[in-house]
């Protein structure tokens, strides 16, 4: 979750910075700009790159300070109050939702990707991952004794770890499928 949110953070600001300088020159050259499809810059014009009004990579450099808080606490021992566990599980649910919108968007509709993007979509699934594997071993979900045993014992094996790998694969395959 710390490495996952510090490469989150720093694709974020590389980001931000890549934004306020299209604000400024929307033909601006990109370093992240390869190729006309694999391109930060086709995709930081788009609506969808400031759906709220603003750079979405902003939300990056608000959110993932959070997160690596958080990691950080966590690391150093702080249990957190169930309140606390399943609420961050909601924001971030909501912000996994947002990234993979934001990827399908570039994928389907734009027609480019950006290789920072792409590290936000990664660096997006991991955390989650990671969250959701601390609130069920935690059970901060508060299942039934029977389920969460069962919910333990998936995660003792790793089901949750290949799950993510399997997602991050087919998100890697879509984009080497159509635009390398």
């Amino acid at each position: 979750m710390l490495v996952s949110s510090v490469l989150g953070l720093a694709a974020s600001l590389v980001l931000s910075v890549d934004a306020l300088t299209l604000a400024a020159d929307p033909n601006a050259a990109l370093s992240c700009n390869i190729t006309e499809t694999i391109s930060c810059a086709k995709v930081g014009v788009t609506w969808q790159a400031n759906l709220l009004g603003f750079p979405n990579a902003f939300i990056g450099l608000i959110s993932e300070p959070v997160v690596i808080t958080i990691a950080v606490a966590a690391l150093a021992g702080v249990r957190f109050p169930r309140w606390f566990m399943n609420t961050a599980m909601v924001v971030y649910s909501v912000g996994l939702a947002f990234a993979y919108w934001l990827f399908f968007q570039a994928y389907f509709v734009i027609g480019a990707m950006c290789p920072w993007c792409l590290l936000i979509t990664a660096t997006t699934t991991t955390v989650f991952a990671s969250l959701l594997r601390v609130n069920l071993s935690d059970n901060t979900f508060g299942l039934a004794p029977r389920l969460h045993a069962k919910v333990t014992y998936l995660l003792r094996i790793g089901v949750d770890i290949w799950a993510t790998v399997l997602i991050l694969a087919v998100l890697a395959a879509l984009v080497i499928s159509r635009y390398l």
